[in-house]
């Protein structure tokens, strides 16, 4: 599903001006990013997250939570994967002092 793309106004001045709907959206963008989500994940995600005027979306279906658990679901194995990956260092520190 395409992204609607919008034009911003120019101010006098020269600088865009975007409608506040287009700033909500960067910045739900810039928060899915830093939740570990990639851009084709995102890309799907957004049509289905909220309306223009910050209403539900018309396909915000439970499939928007499933996709948003299965992230985080995702996010909590890297996590574990990390964890053990960092319990194996610490052994091999703890041998090397031991050595």
């Amino acid at each position: 599903m395409p992204i609607a793309a919008t034009t911003a106004e120019r101010t006098p001045g020269g600088h865009r001006d975007y409608p506040e709907w287009a700033v909500d959206r960067v910045i739900r963008i810039q928060e899915l990013y830093a939740a570990g989500l990639h851009s084709e994940k995102i890309r799907q995600l957004l049509p289905r997250m909220r309306d223009r005027d910050g209403g539900p979306s018309a396909i915000a279906t439970p499939l928007l939570v499933l996709d948003l658990t299965a992230e985080r679901d995702r996010i909590d194995r890297m996590i574990a994967d990390l964890r053990r990956s960092r319990e194996t260092l610490d052994e091999v520190i703890r041998t090397a002092r031991d050595a």
